[in-house]
């Protein structure tokens, strides 16, 4: 199979020249059990940290981080790929984009300055007439709700459980051996910290901003995008006029949801990236969203952060990554899909895994900070991954997008 990787350049302390292509076996295979094999700069950009390809044509479209730009690429030939239109202002440290399964349109997220942006797609695949969506209200802030939920123009109340609670009780369960393991529901944040208010004499917008950093586009015309900072999961819904807000789920404070995965039941699964956990949340009949279950990552350690997850073609097992102790989270999941059991903490086989994906039986991790792609077999009957396989060296590498 043939992948394109992103990657951070010099200009964000990186060591990539571009977006590269990675051969994982036959390149036109179906499979990526392979000898790993890189052409490290096929297309020369500035930091294309995330790339999207488009559902129907040779484009893909690539998060320009350190400009904040996206810009299009359209493909010429098999390793062959030409900028496509102009590069479109998005917005400070852009770090993801999600392009519409009819293609006509894509949403950017922007870390520094928390902006989502709908952007229209023509018919050649050339993204224009950027709009930014209405900014994020910190849920926990002077203007928020104490973190219920919000459901914009319907009810909703606040999910039903109890998460401080449920860790005092985990944690007596458990004893002292593995409180630790325990998430952190029911401590106080440390004063000025991120997750805190603000000290005296700071600006809370300081201490807390808006970071968006992932949208998905889910079956239905919803749109859904996270923002890290403020702790909040938002729904939307398109219109000739930008994105609507539809409603909003506040995860717990300083969980920080990064990435979202949909799941076949009609679940959505949230992967937090400060708290390292799974958020399972769910629409009842009126469509309105509210968090269903959790489950934290045992074994990861104070100080790690969660990056990616992803899940097997079959929707029975998920996997999440997480950097400092450079690890796979692998989870089962359970009942219609509104639950997760963590089966295994595995060795990534690589330093800082930014981004994995699963193909068929292997498991494909990019090691940002050790500057290689690694594969693993999975176990066919539990899923777990076992050892490195194949490795290549690979620089800086942030995302990897697998091509038709």
């Amino acid at each position: 199979m043939r992948l394109l990787l992103g990657g951070y350049t010099p200009d964000m302390d990186g060591r990539a020249a571009g977006i590269g292509v990675l051969d994982a076996g036959d390149p036109d295979g179906a499979t990526v059990d392979g000898q790993l094999s890189l052409h490290p700069a096929v297309v020369a950009a500035s930091s294309p940290s995330w790339v999207a390809r488009h559902p129907s044509l040779d484009v893909v479209y690539a998060a320009l981080e350190f400009r904040g730009e996206v810009q299009a690429y359209r493909r010429t030939g098999p390793d062959s790929w030409v900028p496509l239109g102009a590069a479109v202002a998005a917005g400070e440290s852009v770090c993801h984009v999600a392009v519409a399964p009819d293609g006509g349109s894509l949403v950017a997220s922007c870390w520094s300055d928390g902006r989502v942006v709908r952007m229209r797609v023509g018919a050649a695949g050339v993204p224009s007439a950027p709009v930014i969506a209405a900014a994020a209200v910190d849920p926990y802030g002077p203007e928020g709700d104490g973190g219920a939920d919000r459901a914009l123009g319907g009810g909703g109340s606040a999910g039903d459980i109890d998460l401080a609670a449920a860790a005092r009780a985990l944690r007596e369960a458990a004893g002292s051996e593995f409180a630790h393991l325990v998430p952190d529901h029911d401590r106080e944040p440390v004063a000025g910290s991120a997750a805190a208010g603000a000290a005296p004499g700071e600006d809370a917008a300081d201490l807390r901003p808006s970071r968006a950093h992932q949208a998905r586009y889910l079956p239905g015309g919803l749109i859904v995008t996270t923002d890290m900072g403020l702790d909040l999961v938002r729904f939307w819904r398109d219109t000739p006029r930008g994105l609507r807000p539809a409603q909003e789920v506040a995860l717990p404070l300083g969980s920080g949801p990064r990435h979202t995965l949909w799941h076949p039941s009609g679940h959505l699964y949230v992967l937090t990236e400060l708290s390292r956990e799974i958020y399972v949340l769910g629409a009842d009949r009126e469509g309105v969203w509210r968090m269903l279950s959790a489950t934290g990552l045992e074994g990861t350690l104070a100080g790690d952060t969660a990056a990616e997850i992803a899940m097997t073609p079959d929707g029975e097992t998920v996997y999440a990554g997480v950097r400092g102790s450079d690890t796979i989270g692998v989870a089962r999941v359970r009942g219609g899909g509104d639950r997760l059991q963590q089966l295994a903490l595995v060795d990534a086989g690589a330093a800082w895994p930014r981004h994995h994906l699963v193909v068929r039986d292997t498991l494909l991790v990019a090691g940002q900070h050790s500057d290689d792609v690694v594969s693993m077999a999975r176990d066919p009957r539990t899923g777990i991954p076992g050892r490195v396989r194949h490795r290549v060296e690979a620089p800086s590498p942030t995302c990897l997008v697998a091509l038709p």
